[in-house]
């Protein structure tokens, strides 16, 4: 089995490379863009982040760029942390990467005492969805409409913590 290769916090110089893997990401679906303007906080990604009380982490990939992502933002008033920029690039699909990944948020998530796991994904992206209900999400009621260029929708999941007050 092959090491993963190491997680570490984002940096505002992660901008670009991060775009790409989501621009990449999104080109997998049918009229699913990307476009600067409504991804802001790709600009300064660490800084954003940690003005929000949260952590982005990303895995550089061998040879440059980055193989995969994970942000995680405290939602004070639900008791919760909202998963963010969750994206593997091809390659490191089914490696255990987007797991590991997923443990820094965990861990992230307990350590602040928080009740909750959330995240709003894209309707298009099912193998997505079924990686958060392996995880242990459970899909919540409603959706929400974006008004973005892709005209997405999103749906809900959330997963509860053990041991949360």
């Amino acid at each position: 089995m092959t090491a993963l290769p190491q997680i570490r916090p984002a940096r505002d110089a992660d901008s670009e490379p991060l775009a790409a893997l989501i621009a990449a990401s999104f080109a997998e679906y049918p009229d699913c863009h990307f476009l600067w303007e409504e991804f802001p906080e790709l600009r300064r990604p660490a800084s954003t982040f940690a003005a929000k009380g949260g952590k982005l982490w990303v895995v550089d990939a061998p040879g440059g760029g980055i193989a995969g992502s994970l942000g995680v933002t405290p939602v004070a008033e639900q008791n919760a942390v909202e998963l963010t920029k969750l994206y593997a690039g091809p390659a490191f699909r089914g490696t255990g990467l987007a797991q590991a990944l997923f443990a820094e948020a965990l861990a992230f998530a307990e350590a602040g005492g928080f009740a909750e796991i959330m995240l709003w994904s894209d309707t298009r992206f099912a193998r997505g969805h079924r990686f958060y209900e392996k995880l242990g999400f459970r899909r919540w009621p409603g959706e929400r409409y974006l008004a973005d260029v892709a005209a997405s929708w999103e749906i809900h999941y959330r997963k509860p913590l053990r041991g949360a007050a």
